[in-house]
Protein backbone atom coordinates (compact mmCIF):
# COMPACT_ATOMS: atom_id res chain seq x y z
CA UNK A 1 0.00 0.00 0.00
CA UNK A 2 1.61 3.32 -1.03
CA UNK A 3 2.36 5.85 1.71
CA UNK A 4 2.57 9.53 0.87
CA UNK A 5 4.35 12.24 2.83
CA UNK A 6 2.85 15.73 2.58
CA UNK A 7 4.30 19.13 3.41
CA UNK A 8 1.46 21.55 4.15
CA UNK A 9 0.92 25.26 4.55
CA UNK A 10 -2.25 26.46 6.22
CA UNK A 11 -3.96 29.44 7.78
CA UNK A 12 -5.31 28.27 11.13
CA UNK A 13 -7.95 31.01 11.27
CA UNK A 14 -11.39 29.42 11.44
CA UNK A 15 -10.06 25.95 12.20
CA UNK A 16 -10.56 24.22 15.55
CA UNK A 17 -6.96 23.01 15.27
CA UNK A 18 -5.29 20.08 13.52
CA UNK A 19 -7.00 17.13 15.19
CA UNK A 20 -10.35 15.85 13.98
CA UNK A 21 -13.23 16.75 16.30
CA UNK A 22 -16.93 16.05 16.54
CA UNK A 23 -17.67 19.77 16.40
CA UNK A 24 -15.72 22.29 14.38
CA UNK A 25 -13.73 22.24 11.16
CA UNK A 26 -10.16 20.90 11.48
CA UNK A 27 -7.14 20.59 9.21
CA UNK A 28 -6.97 16.80 9.57
CA UNK A 29 -10.64 16.32 8.71
CA UNK A 30 -10.37 18.63 5.70
CA UNK A 31 -7.42 16.66 4.34
CA UNK A 32 -9.22 13.36 4.86
CA UNK A 33 -12.26 14.73 3.05
CA UNK A 34 -10.06 15.87 0.15
CA UNK A 35 -8.47 12.40 -0.10
CA UNK A 36 -11.92 10.80 -0.10
CA UNK A 37 -12.94 13.08 -2.94
CA UNK A 38 -9.76 12.30 -4.85
CA UNK A 39 -9.68 8.50 -4.65
CA UNK A 40 -12.83 7.41 -2.83
CA UNK A 41 -10.88 6.00 0.13
CA UNK A 42 -11.48 6.82 3.79
CA UNK A 43 -8.08 7.24 5.42
CA UNK A 44 -6.52 8.64 8.57
CA UNK A 45 -4.02 11.44 7.99
CA UNK A 46 -1.26 11.57 10.62
CA UNK A 47 0.44 14.90 11.32
CA UNK A 48 3.83 15.68 12.81
CA UNK A 49 2.24 18.05 15.33
CA UNK A 50 -1.25 18.77 16.59
CA UNK A 51 -1.52 22.53 16.21
CA UNK A 52 -4.18 24.27 18.31
CA UNK A 53 -7.12 26.32 17.10
CA UNK A 54 -5.90 29.46 15.34
CA UNK A 55 -2.29 28.26 14.97
CA UNK A 56 -0.81 28.37 11.45
CA UNK A 57 1.71 26.20 9.61
CA UNK A 58 4.42 27.06 7.11
CA UNK A 59 5.60 23.45 6.75
CA UNK A 60 3.47 20.94 8.63
CA UNK A 61 4.29 17.34 7.68
CA UNK A 62 1.72 14.55 7.43
CA UNK A 63 1.36 11.09 5.92
CA UNK A 64 -1.41 8.78 4.75
CA UNK A 65 -1.81 5.41 2.99
CA UNK A 66 -4.07 4.65 0.03
CA UNK A 67 -4.62 1.56 -2.10
CA UNK A 68 -4.65 3.43 -5.39
CA UNK A 69 -1.17 3.68 -6.97
CA UNK A 70 -0.47 7.10 -8.43
CA UNK A 71 2.28 9.70 -8.69
CA UNK A 72 3.15 12.36 -6.09
CA UNK A 73 2.52 15.00 -8.75
CA UNK A 74 -1.03 13.73 -9.23
CA UNK A 75 -1.65 13.55 -5.47
CA UNK A 76 -0.58 17.14 -4.93
CA UNK A 77 -2.68 18.50 -7.78
CA UNK A 78 -5.77 16.50 -6.84
CA UNK A 79 -5.63 17.33 -3.15
CA UNK A 80 -5.16 21.04 -3.78
CA UNK A 81 -8.09 20.99 -6.18
CA UNK A 82 -10.37 19.36 -3.60
CA UNK A 83 -9.05 21.51 -0.74
CA UNK A 84 -9.96 24.67 -2.64
CA UNK A 85 -13.59 23.54 -2.50
CA UNK A 86 -13.50 22.41 1.13
CA UNK A 87 -11.34 25.01 2.90
CA UNK A 88 -12.99 28.12 1.50
CA UNK A 89 -13.69 31.41 3.24
CA UNK A 90 -11.16 32.12 6.03
CA UNK A 91 -9.91 28.52 6.01
CA UNK A 92 -7.03 27.75 3.68
CA UNK A 93 -4.84 24.64 3.26
CA UNK A 94 -2.27 24.08 0.53
CA UNK A 95 -0.20 20.96 -0.17
CA UNK A 96 3.30 22.24 -1.00
CA UNK A 97 5.12 18.95 -1.55
CA UNK A 98 4.28 15.25 -1.92
CA UNK A 99 6.70 12.36 -1.71
CA UNK A 100 6.06 8.62 -1.80
CA UNK A 101 7.80 6.98 1.15
CA UNK A 102 8.08 3.53 2.67
CA UNK A 103 5.84 2.18 5.43
CA UNK A 104 8.70 2.85 7.88
CA UNK A 105 8.18 6.60 7.64
CA UNK A 106 5.94 8.18 10.28
CA UNK A 107 5.25 11.92 10.22
CA UNK A 108 5.22 12.17 14.01
CA UNK A 109 7.50 9.45 15.35
CA UNK A 110 10.21 9.75 12.67
CA UNK A 111 10.63 13.47 13.37
CA UNK A 112 13.85 14.51 15.08
CA UNK A 113 13.03 18.16 15.61
CA UNK A 114 10.39 20.86 15.31
CA UNK A 115 10.79 24.60 14.89
CA UNK A 116 8.13 27.18 15.70
CA UNK A 117 7.96 30.86 14.84
CA UNK A 118 5.95 33.42 16.80
CA UNK A 119 5.22 36.82 15.23
CA UNK A 120 4.55 39.96 17.27
CA UNK A 121 3.66 43.36 15.82
CA UNK A 122 5.17 45.80 18.29
CA UNK A 123 3.73 49.25 17.66
CA UNK A 124 0.89 51.50 18.75
CA UNK A 125 -1.32 50.89 15.71
CA UNK A 126 -2.98 47.47 15.31
CA UNK A 127 -2.28 45.35 12.20
CA UNK A 128 -4.62 45.46 9.24
CA UNK A 129 -3.19 43.07 6.65
CA UNK A 130 -1.83 40.61 9.25
CA UNK A 131 -4.87 40.52 11.49
CA UNK A 132 -5.27 37.02 12.97
CA UNK A 133 -1.68 36.22 11.92
CA UNK A 134 0.29 38.21 14.51
CA UNK A 135 0.01 39.21 18.17
CA UNK A 136 -0.33 42.95 18.63
CA UNK A 137 1.74 44.24 21.58
CA UNK A 138 1.75 48.02 22.08
CA UNK A 139 4.50 48.67 24.70
CA UNK A 140 8.03 48.76 23.24
CA UNK A 141 9.83 45.44 23.67
CA UNK A 142 13.48 45.22 24.72
CA UNK A 143 14.94 42.44 22.55
CA UNK A 144 18.12 42.14 24.59
CA UNK A 145 16.11 41.64 27.77
CA UNK A 146 13.91 39.05 26.06
CA UNK A 147 16.96 37.09 24.93
CA UNK A 148 18.47 37.27 28.42
CA UNK A 149 15.28 35.66 29.70
CA UNK A 150 15.27 33.14 26.87
CA UNK A 151 18.76 31.94 27.82
CA UNK A 152 17.38 30.79 31.19
CA UNK A 153 15.06 28.35 29.38
CA UNK A 154 17.49 26.83 26.87
CA UNK A 155 18.63 23.31 27.70
CA UNK A 156 17.05 20.29 29.37
CA UNK A 157 14.49 21.24 32.01
CA UNK A 158 11.24 20.30 33.67
CA UNK A 159 8.86 22.67 31.85
CA UNK A 160 5.81 22.06 34.05
CA UNK A 161 5.41 25.82 34.52
CA UNK A 162 5.19 26.32 30.77
CA UNK A 163 2.72 23.64 29.79
CA UNK A 164 -1.05 23.51 29.73
CA UNK A 165 -2.80 21.78 32.60
CA UNK A 166 -4.50 19.69 29.90
CA UNK A 167 -1.16 18.53 28.49
CA UNK A 168 -1.17 14.74 28.08
CA UNK A 169 2.60 14.24 27.76
CA UNK A 170 3.92 11.60 30.15
CA UNK A 171 6.91 13.72 31.16
CA UNK A 172 7.29 17.52 31.46
CA UNK A 173 11.02 17.27 30.73
CA UNK A 174 12.11 18.64 27.37
CA UNK A 175 15.37 19.84 25.82
CA UNK A 176 14.99 23.30 24.32
CA UNK A 177 17.66 23.79 21.64
CA UNK A 178 16.80 27.30 20.44
CA UNK A 179 14.82 30.20 21.90
CA UNK A 180 15.64 33.66 20.57
CA UNK A 181 13.97 36.93 19.69
CA UNK A 182 14.83 39.19 16.76
CA UNK A 183 13.37 42.45 15.48
CA UNK A 184 12.57 43.37 11.90
CA UNK A 185 11.16 46.89 11.97
CA UNK A 186 7.87 46.80 13.87
CA UNK A 187 7.87 43.01 13.97
CA UNK A 188 9.42 40.93 16.73
CA UNK A 189 9.95 37.27 15.92
CA UNK A 190 10.56 34.55 18.49
CA UNK A 191 11.99 31.26 17.24
CA UNK A 192 11.88 28.04 19.28
CA UNK A 193 13.35 24.67 18.35
CA UNK A 194 13.28 21.32 20.12
CA UNK A 195 12.78 17.65 19.37
CA UNK A 196 9.26 18.02 20.75
CA UNK A 197 7.20 20.51 22.74
CA UNK A 198 4.61 20.28 25.48
CA UNK A 199 1.07 21.53 24.95
CA UNK A 200 1.10 25.36 24.93
CA UNK A 201 4.81 25.45 25.79
CA UNK A 202 5.83 27.85 23.01
CA UNK A 203 2.96 30.23 23.67
CA UNK A 204 3.66 30.21 27.40
CA UNK A 205 7.35 30.94 26.86
CA UNK A 206 6.64 33.73 24.36
CA UNK A 207 4.11 35.36 26.68
CA UNK A 208 6.60 35.25 29.54
CA UNK A 209 9.41 36.69 27.41
CA UNK A 210 7.08 39.48 26.32
CA UNK A 211 6.62 40.46 29.96
CA UNK A 212 10.41 40.58 30.25
CA UNK A 213 10.59 42.74 27.14
CA UNK A 214 8.05 45.14 28.65
CA UNK A 215 10.11 45.43 31.83
CA UNK A 216 7.51 43.69 34.03
CA UNK A 217 9.75 40.64 34.61
CA UNK A 218 13.50 40.08 34.75
CA UNK A 219 15.59 37.12 33.60
CA UNK A 220 15.76 36.06 37.25
CA UNK A 221 11.97 35.96 37.34
CA UNK A 222 12.03 33.57 34.37
CA UNK A 223 14.45 31.29 36.22
CA UNK A 224 12.24 31.39 39.32
CA UNK A 225 9.16 30.52 37.30
CA UNK A 226 10.94 27.58 35.67
CA UNK A 227 12.19 26.32 39.04
CA UNK A 228 8.70 26.56 40.56
CA UNK A 229 7.42 23.73 38.32
CA UNK A 230 3.96 25.20 38.77
CA UNK A 231 1.68 26.46 36.01
CA UNK A 232 0.50 29.26 38.31
CA UNK A 233 4.04 30.70 38.27
CA UNK A 234 3.95 31.20 34.48
CA UNK A 235 3.62 34.62 32.94
CA UNK A 236 1.13 35.55 30.23
CA UNK A 237 0.31 32.93 27.60
CA UNK A 238 0.53 34.40 24.11
CA UNK A 239 -2.52 33.98 21.84
CA UNK A 240 -2.52 31.22 19.19
CA UNK A 241 -2.84 33.40 16.10
CA UNK A 242 0.79 34.57 16.20
CA UNK A 243 2.18 31.03 16.20
CA UNK A 244 3.45 29.09 13.16
CA UNK A 245 4.78 25.55 12.86
CA UNK A 246 7.72 26.50 10.66
CA UNK A 247 9.66 23.27 10.16
CA UNK A 248 9.71 19.58 11.00
CA UNK A 249 13.14 17.92 10.81
CA UNK A 250 13.92 14.30 10.03
CA UNK A 251 17.18 12.38 10.44
CA UNK A 252 19.17 10.79 7.65
CA UNK A 253 17.45 7.44 8.12
CA UNK A 254 13.98 8.94 7.79
CA UNK A 255 15.04 10.96 4.75
CA UNK A 256 16.51 7.85 3.17
CA UNK A 257 13.44 5.65 3.23
CA UNK A 258 11.70 7.09 0.21
CA UNK A 259 10.07 4.27 -1.67
CA UNK A 260 9.98 5.98 -5.03
CA UNK A 261 11.51 9.00 -6.69
CA UNK A 262 9.03 11.88 -7.00
CA UNK A 263 7.79 12.73 -10.45
CA UNK A 264 9.37 15.76 -12.14
CA UNK A 265 7.72 18.93 -10.94
CA UNK A 266 6.85 17.67 -7.46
Amino acid sequence: MPRYKLVLEYDGTGFAGWQRQDNGSTVQASLEQAILGFCGEQVVVTGAGRTDAGVHALAQVAHFDINRPTTPHTVRGALNDHLRRIADGPRRIVVLEVEQVSQEFHARFSATGRRYLFRIVNRAAPPALDRDRVWHVRPPLDIDAMNAGAERLIGRHDFTTFRSMQCQAKSPVRTLDVLRATRQGDEVRVEAASRSFLHNQVRAMVGTLTQVGEGKWTADDVSAALAARDRVACGTTAPPHGLYLAEVRYGERARGIAAARPEPGT
